[in-house]
């Protein structure tokens, strides 16, 4: 909202203020600072503010606003005072204000840096967690305006807005003065307000999705008259899947006497329904929708699914639509899914809703499904209707203008239906958020995506996004570093799912492979092989081999100590009468599941071909009860008793003399969430164990499907994925840190010093490079030398620069098409005298051209080891990135670099060097001396922290990285700064932009 011209001319309206927020209870809120045109709004809202609340603001009896008070609280510099206001609906809510003041408590300027708060929020909307974010807010911009302190005086008996200050995390001082309790509050960040912040965000996006998942009431508007079309779909689905609350259908053409449709109470207006409505799916033609979007705001609507087309996929003219849609629904409270959308489903027993445009409600399981395509959203389900897998929700967001799939993630993170969240992105309109998002998502439960337009170089229709430079390869292995597991194609996401929602986590990548097929386990072996797992070798038990054998061989193979997962393969057996059987699926699945819930808690996935039924029969139950899975602990090795004898025909896997196996690893939840009863899972009876003690191996057979794949490489692939899900989990369990020594050997401020100093009063948006010395006394500031290098114009500087730095030297040409490019002559090394040097000199010139051209350096010689390159950048959508590989070709050649995102611990820049593929060149690869790869991890971690503590480093180049036996040398350095980018990951809470 921009202000008349009557404001103050110190600063512009700062528009960069505004924001949208999620409440406590899922509602959203605008946050905007308070302007001239605000008198009305103001006075309104504080006749709707009780005198008890009155009083706790101003000390005393205040029943109304004078004039001096309204256009004392209206008129603001945005810089000494400075207001915000709540809106919902454009009227005021809440309002917050500062006025900076000097020691004595006296109205001040700057440099003053204390300021004197204080809020004022509406009784009806008192515990919405409303004063909460505007203290974060306010708290922002008295950062931004130099402001270092709060001050505020509250009355003892005003005890919700004294917890306000206490639970926000900044460190503070309370003292008690003249009857009234005195805090102080130093508004720098600190970890707790940080973990604060982030623990509301989760819990208020995870409730604003609850509200759409779980309405008590749904209103289809644009429901035709007749049979067919979108509104008159949804109404059948809904109905149709029994949803448990109330329907009601709503079109402004219905004739007035019209009573029912399809037996759905039908209205011409949510006005005439009489009662609170929850949800709203909307399925109108574009041009209506705002002022369906306005019946939902006027009476209440929580949230909104729009199916209506005709936004951002259409053009510039959709886009600005599709803003204003946003804008329209957030200024009312409520939250969108679509526009474009196919819809939502919930098979909780306790809701059953769909509503969307799918025409049969998935069957009910552990899984959670968010799409950006419709197209992709019928696959999925598909897919996973037929291997017989089911959902706890899926979500289907069309242009995702609002809610995205990090709302889902921070609903699913402590939903109990959901053990696996599965998310097709075609954008990531907030790479930061969900890479945080992930990380702490997969801790509990597997995340599989599935990335689409990667390759395209543009930003799919309807998404307005950060556009990223970096390549895709580099976005994967970022997911990766976050435990999120990136898969390829919907059908590898399907394969993973199954795995992971009904099977334990893999303590290991050491598989077992059996059979009646040799050729099918061979070919399995090499596939586990390819995809880095550890086989043994296949136990053939030849095309006569029954279910029972089938059963005792598995049941030996669970129970092997030397073995982490199973994965069985199976073609059509000979029968009793000699012929071929495509068998009877279903005994085959019994006997598999038979062996399944006696042995230990390891995967096991079957490998069939044509066998009629028995994919059918392992993905079904063996009970109608579903057993919750262990919920913590999951990496405790808690010994299992041996389970009983087998056969002794199953003992090829010499089972018998195997030590019992550990505890595998297991999907959890977070520590504090115990699993719901629902009508698919009810509660334990008391004699069960606790959920987080290892199971007994006489409890109750572990109840669950088995995934079937018609080929060998899409089960291997699946369990591999879960291997190194699994070995992720294990190393969050301990968090990787930056080691202490880092802190007496960086001068932090002298590098901020020098930063501001060359950016100057008024940078260049653009950046600039430094020069050779510049980057040299940056890059000293975080303790990373970097070797001198002396221009050679000349031969006689040349062997000047030699005299100065000592022999032996290195002569080398700066041209940006000659640099680090030894292949072409560009770099002479190894000269040990003034003659070898000036012998040298005339060779590079004679060959590659005149020193002007050529830009000749000396450089005194290093130890000899592998040259190394580590660069850092700022992606404009991923944030911060340390990247590290071999310098020349397989880096730039193969590609063979690895990338994290920064910060990066102790664990990451180890994980760094180790994971590319040419690694074993570091160390002693063909009898080589290993180098110093300590070093190379204390460099990483040192370049890390600069990039880190200093945003306006853009980007650094360490290109060769000669890494010795002991020590390492940087001989060259490449640093850009430029004004500090925004950062869409820290500050306040805030939805995206529309």
């Amino acid at each position: 909202m921009q202000p008349s011209s009557e404001q103050s001319p110190h600063h512009v309206y700062p528009d960069h203020w505004e924001a949208d927020v999620v409440l406590r209870d899922g509602g959203t809120a605008r946050i905007r600072p308070i302007t001239t045109d605000d008198a009305e709004r103001l006075v309104s809202f504080y006749e709707q503010v009780s005198d008890e609340s009155k009083y706790y603001r101003f000390f005393a009896p205040y029943p109304r606003l004078s004039a001096k008070d309204v256009h004392r609280f209206t008129h603001h510099d945005y810089v000494d005072r400075v207001g915000l206001a709540v809106t919902v609906g454009g009227e005021f809510i809440a309002t917050v204000r500062y006025d900076r003041i000097d020691a004595t408590g006296r109205p001040a300027s700057a440099p003053a840096d204390e300021a004197e708060v204080a809020f004022l929020v509406q009784d009806a909307h008192q515990g919405r967690g409303v004063a909460s974010a505007l203290l974060e807010h306010i708290a922002a911009v008295a950062r931004e305006r130099g402001i270092r302190r709060f001050a505020a005086e509250v009355l003892p008996a005003n005890t919700k807005m004294i917890k306000v200050f206490r639970d926000a995390g900044y460190t503070q001082q309370r003292s008690f003065e003249d009857g009234s309790v005195h805090l102080t509050l130093d508004l720098e960040p600190t970890a707790e307000s940080l973990a604060v912040q982030r623990a509301r965000e989760q819990r208020a996006e995870a409730k604003s999705v609850q509200r759409l998942l779980a309405p008590g009431s749904v209103a289809v508007i644009g429901v035709g008259r007749t049979p067919g079309g979108v509104g008159r779909t949804v109404l059948r689905n809904l109905v149709g899947a029994g949803f448990t609350g109330r329907v009601h259908a709503v079109n402004s053409s219905f004739d007035a006497g019209r009573e029912t449709i399809d037996g759905v109470p039908a209205h011409r207006s949510l006005g005439e329904i009489g009662e609170p409505v929850d949800l709203a799916v909307v399925a109108v033609p574009a041009d209506r929708v705002p002022e369906a979007v306005a019946d939902c705001g006027e009476h209440g609507v929580q949230g909104l699914v729009v199916l209506s087309a005709g936004y951002a996929e259409w053009g510039a003219e959709g886009r600005e639509r599709q803003r204003e849609l946003v804008r329209q629904a957030r200024s009312y409270g409520m939250r969108i899914i679509g526009p474009n959308a196919f819809g939502i489903i919930n098979n909780s027993d306790e809701v059953r809703l769909n509503a969307s445009l799918a025409p049969e409600r998935p069957a009910s399981g552990r899984i959670g499904l968010f799409t950006q395509s419709g197209a992709i959203g019928i696959a999925l389900l598909s897919g996973l209707y037929r291997r017989g897998a089911g959902l706890s929700t899926f979500i289907s967001a069309g242009n995702r203008a609002d809610i995205s799939g990090n709302d889902f993630l921070q609903y699913w993170y402590e939903d109990p239906d959901t053990d696996v969240a599965l998310l097709y992105l075609e954008s990531l309109g907030n790479p930061r958020k969900f890479t945080r998002l992930a990380r702490r998502t997969a801790a509990v439960k597997p995340v599989v995506v599935v990335k689409g337009a990667r390759h395209s170089g543009s930003t799919p229709p309807g998404h307005a996004v950060p556009v990223s430079r970096i390549p895709d390869s580099t976005v994967s292995a970022l997911m990766r570093q976050a435990g999120v597991i990136r898969v390829d194609t919907v059908t590898e996401m399907v394969d993973a799912a199954l795995l992971l929602a009904d099977q334990p986590l893999p303590a290991g990548g050491r598989v077992a492979i059996l059979g009646n097929s040799e050729s099918l386990g061979l070919l399995t072996y090499d596939v586990c092989l390819a995809e880095g797992l550890r086989p043994r070798p296949p136990l053939d038990l030849t095309t006569s081999a029954t279910p029972q054998d089938f059963r005792d061989a598995l049941a030996a193979a669970l129970a092997d100590g030397a073995c982490d997962a199973v994965i069985v393969t199976a073609i059509p057996w000979v029968g009793e009468d000699g012929e071929a059987e495509s068998g009877d699926g279903e005994v085959l699945a019994t006997a598999l599941h038979a062996a399944a819930a006696a042995g230990p808690a390891k995967p096991v996935a079957v490998v069939h071909v044509e066998i009629g039924g028995l994919a059918e029969a392992l993905s079904a139950a063996t009970s109608t009860v579903a057993q919750p899975r262990p919920a913590t602990q999951p990496f405790t090795a808690a010994q299992q008793a041996p389970p009983t004898q087998p056969r002794p025909a199953a003992q090829p896997l010499a089972a018998a003399q195997q030590a019992p196996p550990t505890q595998p690893l297991a999907a959890a939840r977070p520590p504090s969430e115990a699993p719901k009863a629902t009508a698919a899972q009810p509660p334990a009876p008391e004699s069960a164990p606790a959920p987080d003690a290892a199971p007994a191996h006489d409890d109750p057979p572990r109840i669950g499907r088995i995934p079937a794949y018609p080929a060998a490489e899409r089960a291997v692939r699946a369990l591999a994925e879960a291997v190194r899900y699994a070995q992720w989990r294990r190393q969050a369990a301990v968090p990787g840190k930056v080691p202490d020594f880092l802190d007496d050997t960086i001068d932090a401020p002298g590098a901020a010093a020098r930063i501001d100093a060359l950016l100057g009063q008024d940078p260049d948006p653009r950046g600039r490079p430094l020069g050779h010395d510049e980057a040299r006394e940056l890059l000293a500031c975080y303790g990373i030398a970097v070797r001198p290098t002396l221009p050679a114009p000349g031969p006689e500087e040349a062997v000047a620069a030699a005299a100065r730095l000592g022999y032996p030297v290195a002569l080398k040409t700066t041209a940006p098409h000659l640099r680090h490019r030894a292949d072409l002559g560009g770099v002479r090394l190894d000269l040990d005298s003034e003659a070898a040097l000036r012998r040298a000199y005339g060779d590079l010139t004679e060959l590659l051209g005149a020193p002007a051209e050529l830009r000749p350096v000396v450089q005194a010689m290093a130890p000899r080891g592998v040259d190394t390159v580590v660069r850092a950048a700022i992606d404009p959508a991923a944030g911060a990135v340390l990247s590290f590989g071999l310098a020349g070709a397989p880096s730039e050649l193969l590609g063979d670099t690895a990338h994290r995102l920064v910060p990066v611990t102790d664990r990451d820049a180890a994980e760094l060097i180790r994971s590319i593929r040419a690694a074993p060149v570091l160390f002693g690869w063909r009898g080589a001396a290993p180098v110093d790869t300590a070093a190379l991890e204390e460099l990483l971690l040192r370049v890390s922290r600069l990039v880190d503590d200093h945003p306006e480093v853009v980007s650094i180049a360490l290109e060769p990285v000669v890494v010795a036996p002991q020590g390492l040398s940087v001989l060259g350095a490449s640093v850009r700064l430029s004004p500090p980018p925004a950062r869409t990951d820290l500050g306040p809470r805030r939805l995206s932009n529309y």
